[in-house]
């Protein structure tokens, strides 16, 4: 089952509410209050928030980016700030300056070849990220994919719906707190924070049965055939 983290905590409320949940933070919409509210996730990833830069008009400088994943020492991994507009060429400048590398369906194909051998420099993670609309994509994934090696970790960027993949080990989703918002809509009786709260159980339980997916796929590695 792919790991998911919830992207983008923006008020205290949110980021009380995943204590012990895997995180997504995002440079680019980084509030100072979440520093104390680290600790209680169960685990960090790290973005520069390009994409939302990208799409409110701001520019993310990549040498204050990369001071501030200094601040976060016990992280899963952090990504290379990759150019939204499109121009490949830059993220490969920016990637000099360290995180995993992204291949996204508007870059040539044949960058996928250079991306690898540094995915695997960069702790064995590499990205993918589609430019919007996502939906209807599924062969440029599978075509993708198929050419990234087992041994490198595929996070998908804003691709919950497509987690099923098997070679996704981890995406990130905003969809959680806008879900509350749905649910509030339709049981307007409910209180904003009772409707994250159905949000945030839904989260914890697709965790708790990854986990025990996890430990299942373990026990069975570790038996032994008499057949």
């Amino acid at each position: 089952m792919t790991k998911v983290y919830l992207a983008s905590p923006s008020n205290q409320l949110h980021a009380t509410m995943l204590s012990g949940m895997n995180v997504l933070l995002s440079f680019g919409s980084y509030e100072k209050f979440l520093k104390s509210y680290v600790q209680s996730f169960g685990s960090v990833l790290l973005d520069s928030g390009a994409f939302g830069a990208f799409n409110s008009g701001k520019t993310i400088d990549v040498l204050e980016y990369i001071d501030w994943v200094q601040m976060f020492p016990e992280i899963d991994a952090y990504a290379g700030l990759d150019d939204i507009s499109g121009d490949w060429r830059k993220s490969l400048s920016n990637y000099k300056h360290g995180g995993f590398p992204t291949i996204h369906d508007s870059d040539p194909t044949e960058l996928l070849d250079d991306l690898i051998p540094m995915a695997r420099e960069r702790g064995g993670w590499i990205g993918v990220g589609l430019v919007p609309p996502r939906s209807g994509k599924g062969e440029f994934l599978r075509r993708t994919l198929e050419r990234i090696p087992d041994d490198i970790h595929v996070h998908g960027f804003a691709l919950r719906e497509y987690r099923r993949s098997h070679r996704f080990g981890s995406v990130d989703s905003t969809n959680w707190f806008r879900d509350s918002f749905g649910i509030r809509k339709r049981l307007p009786w409910l209180t904003p924070a009772e409707c994250l709260e159905i949000v945030i159980k839904r989260e914890r339980r697709e965790l708790i049965m990854h986990r025990e997916e996890v430990d299942q796929m373990s026990l069975f590695e570790g038996q032994v055939s008499n057949g």
